[in-house]
């Protein structure tokens, strides 16, 4: 693997004296598929929140690509390459599909000055339109580009936003619980959607089950009660016994 893109040194996050992030020092290198797992409330996604910027630490840094991005606000962090999706889906269901990604094309690009030329102006650029295309492809819903939103369902509504995500061409792309609240088949697609766009840019994908991540990551990194527990090789991580405790009765994973 190549250098770290993204990396923490000893970041932690309080609320009101609950720390939900315990001095995390972690990095995941540039081509590389990561995993975080945990248990619910383990602090995954608050360690996410850090990691894009909706939170600021309350100490630590965090860094992309060696630069220290701690107090850069999340949007200057997506010009960066840095693009994430939600553990609950965040589209909107009064736009088409097509509507939905060139609104977040065009929120997030460096001539966007007003929603107002978004929708008299940008919309209008056939080249954001391929690459929203694109996009839609890469997840195999081009089909549905001038559907309502709010006529799709929760799986289809899933790789909206992974494909709102891609389009951004990240440098990495974080998904939080991207298999939440899916059927297994909308899990199997998503897996091979994954599948299908590993190496293309560095990804990082939380979850609360390991047997959902262990054929998609080249390391898994476990947190629980806001702390790094864990990480490293995928099955020697899950055969850990810190690791082993955590999960203790939620999930048998076999150990070679």
């Amino acid at each position: 693997m190549g250098e770290p893109i993204l990396a923490t040194s000893g970041v932690t996050k309080r609320f009101d004296g609950l720390v939900a992030v315990d001095d995390i020092t972690y990095e995941v290198a540039e081509g590389e598929t990561a995993g975080i797992i945990g248990p619910n409330g383990a602090g995954k996604s608050t360690f996410f929140n850090l990691l894009t910027g909706y939170f600021k630490p309350s100490q630590g840094q965090v860094y992309f690509r060696g630069r220290d991005v701690t107090v850069l606000p999340s949007y200057q962090r997506v010009m960066l390459g840095i693009a994430r999706t939600f553990q609950l889906v965040s589209v909107f269901d009064s736009m088409t599909v097509m509507e939905n990604m060139m609104l977040a094309r065009v929120r997030q690009g460096p001539d966007y000055d007003s929603k107002l030329r978004f929708f008299f102006k940008n919309v209008h650029y056939k080249g954001l339109e391929r690459e929203c295309g694109e996009a839609l492809e890469t997840l195999g819903i081009a089909g549905k580009a001038d559907t309502l939103t709010a006529d799709m369902g929760y799986g289809e509504k899933r790789e909206l936003e992974i494909a709102i995500a891609l389009s951004l061409n990240p440098k990495i792309l974080l998904l939080d619980e991207p298999f939440a609240g899916l059927s297994l088949v909308d899990i199997a697609h998503i897996s091979e959607v994954i599948k299908k766009i590993k190496g293309k840019f560095t990804i990082v994908i939380i979850e609360h089950k390991i047997s959902k991540l262990m054929d998609l990551v080249e390391s898994l990194c476990v947190i629980n009660e806001g702390a790094l527990v864990c990480n490293g090789n995928p099955q020697e991580v899950i055969c850990d016994a810190k690791v082993k405790a955590c999960y203790w009765g939620k999930e048998d994973m076999v150990c070679y």
